[in-house]
């Protein structure tokens, strides 16, 4: 490893031939090199993208451990399609461009076999070095003389990687070929960058089972001994990249770059060189420079930034407000690539420009945040200082900026002041906001900072001692989750303070603050699980703390995922338990666990197994009305890809409601585990509010009045609380309290306010939204032989815009209170539309800041709402007309295309990018139907109403290469495209207007004989609510249906009848359903016939029983289908829920079920359905 040796012995006519491989000074060496890389899915039958780069290579020395390097004669090629059907052509331009920087002199030292610092003109972009660097990574060998197989550690582009060498010598033609094998995966020291993945943590157990990435260099060299000494006459390199999403088994898109240099003659030097001034660029391993500011779905110049980021804007701003959005992202990527290449005082110059115009100010503000450096600290610094911004405008921008930020100790210092600014402080949710995500900034920077520097948890622990001394409860509360966000090793200490039987001080915090503290080692869990896991069973055995405070322990003991011994203990705890909530909450986590499948839970299901079974005797039979835990997951080792759901229902003795509910979703991929997202919400207060809702009942609106008069409720005390978290980190929490409500009340129904905004409405308001949200960007960065960086990279862009023409009339006006537009006769007419485009791209190619090329995935779903109606509500007589123009247009309200291309862009020619279809559509492609009525790519599906003048159309098509059983993988790659319009259907009579018409509580009206009621007599009946659809036309009668319900007199046996009748000319059809419930369906409500029956029985010396019936007579054929195949299904399903059946003689046309109390604690359920009886679920 200590140089290049190449110490052969040969002896050749008595003279003896010294091997020893080194540059001599004294020489030029003349190379020719070709070097080539593609990137597609290494089938015949689809498309692919690549370059070839051609030159001669001049090495000449300069003194004994100094080099000049020079290349010529440059040619730059790319190839985009099939493989046959199109080869590489030449681009004059980017060969010029290429050559105006590569031809400028490089200078390397090399010695010992080893290259050395390189250097080259500061003009000269990182990516041409690098490109060098791939030159000269063929000098960069271990020869050894004694041996024929052997291997090392060494430097070389990759980094600090594993060798394996075979030597095979040829005495008579006096050459040594040398075969090489870098293991380029494994590096200790790895030229690899990523971006974006910090959230989501490895999962070591399930990289060991796959990987979606497998990478390999081969070298193979042929040296020729000569009296000076070894040399190189031919050398090529072979390098290839196997990618998945998922795992690469069965299908995956393939990188093949391969190099080679030849000999072309050996010149004596001239010992003259004009090189000019020149500067170190490092060693020989890869050195990561733009490419980490180039986006690879776009390329453009990136010079005079400003002009195109104001043009881009005004044409977002203004295209947006007028349609829906679906051709907006490509504009939206831009800028984010403009912004990112913009100086600070450019984003200066782009705020004055822009900030004066509302639509443009929001642009600016929602894509400034995707400046992931030191500029938004600074830009957002002064805005604030400046209070240039509200207080909502910089909630927002903080939040994406200080998550989208690059997590290095710069940034996080920086950050540091935003938590010092009076600004921030003085609105509630910003300063939330701003410790929240400066707790994230600081896990992502102990991701790759290890040990992580303990300044920068240092702000956070000084806002929860502050809290934690002044006996803050909010204080307390927020720092705790910015704690929990970041994870910092050195926060545990802190979060001690507040945990009893840990500290002798947090007995007398409240349990949120304490239940808070618990929470926040969630991240701890896996950074120091052993010191967690202490701690946690400490919580766990103490009984003297509130059951909320122990099942968080129970939830964060199993974040840790403890050894079965531990499990062990847990589980002898259990059965001494006296809490039935805390018993029933960790035993349903513990029985769920132990049926998990994911690789990172593969030793604690085993263990959890087992404390099933020890605990099941006392714990299995425990009602589904105490605290439970729900996990469940699914993983796929074909896909190396799984998923994980957990819902968490935490009470106490006292309350049958949950006091605390928490649901997360997470996804297991690429060998991490990605928390998608957290929702979690505290009751504890709700119960108060009620119970005075209770008294005061919901008529006439009563409710409202409650909620604002609401003086008895506990100034501290919240009503509820809620939180949501992303990624795993919490973006958001609130409280909502007496104080929130009450100020929710003053600005909403103080009549000064109230009165200036239903004067808007009735002058006619026009309001606009846009939201730009990136709101996923991963990049994984490595480098190739050829000194070129290969990247796989995804993106996640949703946009959302929403337009809102508003008119009212209010008669009489509003003077003293809101109740009043409820009596009052309202009138509003509106228009506008819902827009709302989400993109996924994926790559994998190069992507440098001259070119890229590579395999480039696009997803897009639309969806596109618009509308045209005038309501009328007449909140007197509690009656509500809703007129709605009919669409005379074709109107796509969603659709979805996917396709995967091979690309080639450059910068020298940006207007000619080439993005050829994977699956090229003159190729024989496979079509994949997925319905009987198909065309020749896919189907279609309509449904119509001729009564309403619209149709529902969908239509599906897909190409596809190969099918999944041959390459469960490589069928995705393919044209596919789902689109559901609504269409214009031609009428008998044309439509004017769809009205729907609502009365509630009408008038009592007189029906005589009303055949579906099987009634003769004369009967006086109440219609409670009567609701209409009808398509309205001048020329002819109203045709459509209406839906009314009746009260009945109390005599009859069925007190509450619903009819839905069809309306028109010959119109009898029908459908009847009384309180029972008593379905009739068809003519005249005669054809089909569906009973269902619920009643609550208490019979004396008997346990409370509910009782559901289902009767029926003549049913549909598909209805009766289903139900014989439910049937059938039952016994399976009864025997994997714990249900006991047994064949029995049930009545026919009957399914009944009954619920009754066996144990206090405890219920049976017996199931019957004619063929099978089913009993004994508790």
């Amino acid at each position: 490893m200590q140089g290049l040796l190449l110490c052969l012995l040969f002896s050749l006519g008595g003279k003896s031939k010294s091997h020893r491989y080194e540059l001599n000074h004294k020489k030029t060496y003349e190379y020719k090199y070709v070097g080539t890389i593609t990137i597609g899915h290494d089938m015949p039958d689809l498309a692919e993208s690549g370059v070839k780069l051609l030159c001669n290579v001049q090495i000449e020395g300069v003194s004994p451990q100094t080099f000049l390097l020079q290349v010529s004669n440059v040619a730059f090629q790319e190839q985009n399609g099939v493989p046959g059907n199109s080869g590489f052509t030449s681009s004059p331009k980017m060969s010029k461009k290429l050559s105006d920087e590569i031809t400028k002199p490089f200078v390397f030292e090399y010695m010992n076999g080893r290259v050395g610092d390189i250097k080259a003109a500061t003009e000269v972009s990182d990516t041409v070095v690098n490109i060098v660097r791939g030159i000269l990574g063929f000098f960069q060998v271990t020869i050894k003389s004694t041996q024929r197989v052997y291997e090392l550690e060494e430097s070389g582009i990759h980094g600090l990687c594993q060798s394996n060498y075979i030597a095979e010598e040829d005495e008579h033609e006096q050459t040594l070929t040398l075969h090489r094998v870098v293991d380029v995966t494994n590096c200790r020291q790895k030229a690899a960058v990523t971006v974006g993945l910090a959230l989501a943590s490895e999962n070591e157990p399930s990289k060991q089972r796959g990987d979606n990435i497998v990478a390999m260099v081969k070298y193979m060299y042929t040296v020729k001994s000569t009296s000076d000494g070894g040399l190189i006459t031919m050398s090529r390199a072979e390098e290839k990249h196997h990618l998945s999403t998922l795992n690469v088994k069965g299908g995956n898109s393939k990188l093949l770059a391969i190099k080679e240099i030849t000999l072309l003659k050996v010149l004596d030097s001239e010992g003259t060189h004009t090189i000019g001034p020149v500067q170190s660029r490092g060693n020989i391993i890869y050195k990561f420079g733009n490419e980490l500011k180039q986006i690879p779905i776009v390329m453009m110049n990136l010079e005079n930034p400003v002009p195109k980021i104001v043009d881009l804007i005004k044409r977002l701003a203004e295209t947006n407000t007028n349609k829906e959005l679906s051709g907006a992202s490509t504009d939206v990527i831009e800028v984010f690539q403009l912004m990112r290449s913009a100086s600070l005082e450019d984003l200066e110059t782009l705020w004055r420009q822009l900030s004066d115009n509302q639509e443009h100010r929001r642009w600016f503000l929602d894509c400034v945040v995707e400046v992931d450096d030191e500029r938004v600290i600074k830009f957002l610094e002064r805005r604030f200082q400046n209070g240039d911004v509200t207080a909502n405008e910089a909630t927002q921008a903080l939040l994406l900026a200080l998550n989208h930020l690059k997590s290095e100790l710069g940034t996080v210092d920086r950050s540091k002041g935003f938590l010092h600014m009076p600004f921030v402080k003085s609105n509630q949710l910003l300063w939330n906001t701003a410790v929240l995500s400066y707790g994230s900034l600081v896990y992502r920077l102990c991701e790759k900072i290890q040990p992580c520097p303990v300044t920068a948890v240092q702000p956070l622990l000084d806002i929860a001692n502050n809290g934690l001394m002044n006996k803050n409860e909010e204080a307390m509360v927020l720092a705790l989750k910015a704690l929990g966000n970041a994870g910092h090793p050195s926060g545990l200490k802190t979060v001690i303070k507040f945990l009893p039987g840990i500290s002798a001080n947090a007995v007398d915090l409240p349990t949120r603050v304490i239940s808070t503290a618990v929470d926040s080692l969630r991240h701890l869990a896996r950074r120091d699980p052993h010191s967690v896991q202490d701690i946690a069973l400490s919580l766990f055995v103490q009984k003297t703390l509130p059951a909320e405070v122990r099942m968080l322990a129970c939830m964060i003991l199993f974040k840790t995922r403890p050894p079965v011994a531990l499990v062990s203990t847990i589980s002898a705890v259990l059965l001494e338990e006296t809490d039935l909530q805390f018993a029933s909450f960790s035993y349903s986590l513990i029985k769920s666990l132990s049926n998990s499948r994911t690789p990172d839970n593969h030793h604690l299901s085993t263990a959890c197994n087992i404390a099933t079974k020890i605990l099941a005797p006392k714990l299995e039979r425990l009602s589904y009305f105490t605290s439970m835990a729900w996990h469940t997951d699914w993983f796929s080792d074909t896909f190396l890809a799984g998923v994980t759901n957990e819902l968490y229902m935490l009470k106490n003795a006292a309350d049958s409601m949950p006091t605390t509910i928490i649901g997360k979703g997470k996804f297991h991929i690429i060998g991490r585990i990605i928390e998608m997202l957290e929702l979690g919400v505290s009751t504890d207060g709700i119960k108060t509010l009620l119970s005075q809702i209770g008294s005061a009942g919901f008529p006439d609106y009563q409710i409202i009045k409650v909620l604002a008069d609401w003086q008895s409720f506990p100034n501290s005390k919240p009503l509820f609380s809620g939180y949501a978290r992303v990624y795993g980190q919490e973006v958001f929490f609130s409280d909502v309290n007496k104080e929130v409500l009450q100020q929710v009340f003053k600005v909403v129904f103080i009549i000064n306010p109230l009165r200036k905004f239903l004067k808007g409405l009735e002058e006619g308001a026009l309001w606009h939204w846009t939201k730009p949200y990136l709101a996923y960007e991963t990049r994984f960065i490595q480098a190739t032989c050829l000194g070129l960086p290969v990247e796989i990279s995804k993106y996640y862009l949703a946009l959302t815009a929403v337009t809102a023409n508003v008119k009212a009339q209010i008669t009489p006006p509003v003077q003293q209170h809101v109740m009043e537009l409820f009596t009052s006769e309202v009138s509003l007419e509106t228009n506008g539309h819902i827009s709302i485009t989400k993109d996924i791209f994926a790559f994998h190619g190069i992507n440098t800041e001259l070119f890229q090329f590579g395999s480039e995935l696009k997803c897009k779903a639309n969806v596109n709402i618009p509308w045209k109606f005038m309501l009328n509500m007449n909140g007197r007589e509690k009656k509500f007309e809703l007129d709605i123009s009919p669409y005379t247009d074709v109107t796509e309200v969603f659709s979805f295309t996917s396709d995967v291309y091979a690309v080639s862009r450059n910068i020298a020619e940006p207007s000619f990018a080439k993005r050829t279809p994977i699956i090229p559509i003159t190729a024989e492609s496979l079509d994949v139907p997925v319905a009987d009525e198909t065309n020749e790519n896919g189907f279609k599906f309509k449904l119509q109403s001729s009564k309403y003048g619209t149709a529902i159309c969908m239509e599906a098509q897909a190409r596809r290469a190969h099918f999944f059983d041959e390459y469960p993988l490589s069928c995705l790659a393919g044209y596919s495209h789902v689109a559901i319009q609504l269409k214009p259907v031609e009428t008998k009579r044309p439509i004017e207007k769809i009205q729907i018409q609502i009365s509630a509580g009408p008038t009592k009206t007189l029906l005589n004989q009303i055949g579906t009621f099987s009634r003769n007599s004369e009967v006086i009946i109440n219609p409670v609510v009567v609701m209409k659809a009808l398509a309205l036309s001048d020329a002819a009668k109203p045709e459509g249906f209406t839906a009314a319900v009746y009260s009945l007199p109390a005599a009859q046996k069925d007190n509450i009848q619903f009819i839905v009748s069809e309306v028109g000319e010959d119109a009898n059809w029908k459908m009847c359903t009384e309180t029972s419930v008593h379905f009739r369906w068809g003519a005249e409500c005669q054809s089909y016939e569906l009973t269902v029956n619920v009643a609550r029985i208490q019979e004396p010396s008997s346990k409370p029983t509910l009782s559901a019936k289902v009767n029926w007579g003549n049913l549909p054929m598909y209805m009766n289908n289903f139900g014989k195949s439910l049937e059938e299904l039952l016994p399976f399903y009864s025997y994997l829920i714990g249900l006991h059946s047994q064949p029995d003689a049930n009545p026919d046309h009957e399914f009944s079920a009954k619920v009754f109390n066996a144990l206090p604690n405890t219920g049976d359920i017996i199931i019957k359905t004619p063929k099978v009886g089913d009993t004994d679920l508790r």
